[in-house]
């Protein structure tokens, strides 16, 4: 080929083919004799022929690349494992399915309208959104430009009448904090705190449900005190578990025992524990949620909630995969996926 990129014309040359049938072919046309289909293969793989991307989008309508939109910072992104394990579950399922990821992050407002220009220019064929807060604009967007999107974490809104709701994946946030509350009581811990997540956030919200609900049902305080002033607002990073904790003793010293909403928040817990002299699990005991590589770095190794980050992260490209190949103008529903949490207990509590 005297160094040149193999043409379309040369693989059909090599194949005995027609043009249209090798544009067929490598783009996923149906209408093709499987002998023929295999000499067109035999020849692509001979001449190292590869696909151009824009002649197969003007072909097929598809650019071969989603979207992963997470409504946080690049600082964040970057160094909290929970994202690191979804991204990874969401790029094997898509790299299996030869589909590209285009990574966007919100560091601010200025972000937003950025986002929206490249989710409506046909860059990209659907969406995943996930750590979306009360109010973001993203879900919005994404449905101004036709995209389909599956969201991780349960959506703070419903679809609209008669429509189906958005899909999701999600774990069972409020039966994991209950399993980490209980377990906490059962250990004979009676004046436990939360370190909840941001509020705005529905993870946060069903986490802390979950912690008042485990409260009341094994009616853990007198009738005459306020058991749920024990809450602090964090915001699933270290430093915000530390001040977190750090309220929390200074409005309850006497607390026993705290359930953070995240591992990284449970870590900063930790510290301030140990900067107030208290042991753990001796004088308070501490249990984490996500169970992340953190978790067994801690002093000492974290009691923790088991969710399946990697595992949801790869539904949430399934689901999203699924729904681009469906036929168009199919209304297959399909529900949103909620995986059940699991206590995973060490020495922390």
């Amino acid at each position: 080929m005297s160094g040149n990129r193999p043409t379309l014309e040369a693989v059909a040359a090599r194949a005995g083919v027609s043009r249209a049938t090798v544009s067929r072919v490598v783009n996923g046309g149906a209408g093709v004799r499987e002998t023929l289909r295999e000499r067109v293969h035999r020849a692509v793989a001979e001449l190292g022929y590869v696909p151009n991307q824009a002649a197969r989008t003007l072909v097929t309508r598809r650019t071969g690349a989603v979207a992963v939109v997470i409504a946080e910072p690049e600082s964040r992104v970057f160094s909290d494992p929970f994202f690191a394990r979804q991204l990874r579950g969401i790029s094997g399922a898509l790299a299996a399915a030869d589909t590209q990821l285009v990574l966007l992050y919100v560091a601010g407002p200025e972000d937003y309208p950025r986002i929206g220009r490249f989710l409506a220019g046909g860059h990209v064929d659907g969406a995943l959104m996930f750590s979306l807060h009360r109010d973001d604009p993203l879900p919005a967007m994404a449905a101004a430009a036709g995209l389909p999107v599956v969201y991780g974490g349960r959506p703070g809104w419903p679809g609209a009448a008669g429509e189906p709701g958005p899909l999701f994946v999600d774990t069972d946030n409020r039966a994991g904090a209950e399993l980490a509350v209980r377990h906490l009581l059962r250990r004979g811990r009676r004046r436990i705190a939360h370190i909840a997540g941001p509020l705005d956030q529905t993870s946060a919200v069903d986490r802390l449900a979950g912690y008042r609900a485990a409260l009341a049902a094994e009616d853990a305080y007198d009738a005459a005190e306020k058991p749920f002033e024990l809450v602090a607002e964090g915001d699933f990073t270290p430093a915000g578990g530390e001040r977190a904790m750090a309220g929390l003793l200074a409005r309850a010293p006497d607390l026993d025992a705290v359930f953070a909403a995240s591992d990284l928040m449970a870590t900063g817990a930790l510290r301030t524990l140990r900067a107030h002299g208290r042991r753990v699990p001796g004088d308070v005991a501490v249990v984490g949620y996500d169970d992340l590589e953190p978790a067994t770095w801690t002093e000492p190794p974290l009691t923790t909630v088991h969710q399946d980050v990697e595992g949801m992260g790869g539904v949430m490209a399934q689901l999203l995969l699924a729904s681009l190949s469906a036929p168009a103008g199919a209304r297959e529903r399909r529900e949103p996926v909620v995986t059940t949490p699991w206590l995973v207990v060490r020495e922390s509590g």
